[in-house]
């Protein structure tokens, strides 16, 4: 019983240690996916790569807005590799965390909602409070935050999430993703989480 006593305390220690330090950033790294001949999900014309890549930028802008620092990973409509996009969040150990943005895509064309994944325990707050506040603001269909071992959350050393904001395959929310005010309230949602997730500790 005391073996188990000392094992709960020094769990509990970690695990306060390791939410303090990851509050404490003050830069926030935006990844756009995709990205050049990688256009993502698709339909028609409506590319998963230019949807990512609007809403990283509406991000940006709230965030700085709010007194962070931000880094994309990509500016522009070109490739980045995956190994090239943790990199470059890497660089920024203890001092920031890691946000990539992505619509989602099923042959399924009656699936919808927004998910949230996260790959490392001190990315699961991070993961929740983002979520929880992207469904506040959407008020779309809630497909949960969800354990995932993608190469970019799984490989990078900051509290990292992946954002998915809705389904390309799914003609309702396709409409909205060609709609400003539905990017803008995505990026609102993830800039809400942020701080939700900072103000918690």
């Amino acid at each position: 019983m005391k073996s188990f006593i000392k094992l709960f305390a020094l769990m509990a220690a970690m695990a306060v240690g390791g939410t303090a330090s990851a509050a404490n950033f003050r830069t926030v790294v935006i990844d756009a996916g995709h990205g050049g001949h990688d256009n993502g999900g698709q339909w028609g014309r409506v590319y998963e790569k230019h949807l990512a890549l609007d809403t990283a930028y509406r991000l940006e802008g709230k965030l700085k807005s709010l007194g962070y620092q931000t880094v994309m990973t990509r500016r522009s409509d070109y490739f980045i590799s995956l190994p090239q996009r943790v990199s470059t969040g890497n660089r920024y150990t203890n001092n920031a965390i890691f946000v990539s943005i992505h619509y989602n895509y099923t042959w399924k064309q009656d699936v919808s909602g927004l998910e949230t994944f996260y790959s490392t325990e001190q990315s699961h707050s991070l993961a929740y409070c983002v979520h929880n506040s992207l469904i506040q603001r959407t008020r779309t269909v809630d497909r949960k935050v969800k354990y995932a071992r993608f190469y970019v959350i799984r490989n990078s050393t900051l509290p990292a999430i992946l954002v998915e904001g809705g389904f390309v395959s799914n003609a309702t929310e396709r409409n909205r993703m060609k709609s400003a005010w539905f990017r803008e309230t995505i990026a609102q949602g993830i800039a809400d989480g942020i701080q939700r997730y900072r103000r918690q500790y």
